[in-house]
């Protein structure tokens, strides 16, 4: 069963390791510039869907962040994923199994 906060601590893991392998030297530039764009559009006022639509008007921002944020961390070196990912888990509290 799929469950809204394990999808929600899912996608703010991912932002985190994005987060953190951005500010690595060896991930390329056009995945730097991407998560920048993707950033830049979800806090925009300007959306394809305005905001004021409730419910309605999030779904582009979670829909792009959902499908864009994993999309990128495939892009990445596979020991930058794996820096980003450490230095994420050492900030993010143990989850509960």
């Amino acid at each position: 069963m799929f469950r809204l906060g394990r999808f929600i601590r899912a996608v703010g893991r991912d932002i985190l390791v994005l987060w953190y392998a951005c500010r690595n030297p060896a991930t390329p530039l056009l995945v730097k510039i991407a998560a920048l764009l993707i950033a830049l559009y979800v806090i925009s006022p300007i959306d394809l869907v305005p905001d004021w639509f409730v419910l309605l008007g999030w779904t582009d921002d979670i829909t792009l962040l959902a499908l864009g944020i994993p999309a990128l961390l495939r892009f990445l070196p596979e020991h930058v994923l794996h820096e980003a990912r450490s230095a994420a888990d050492g900030l993010l509290p143990r989850s509960r199994s």
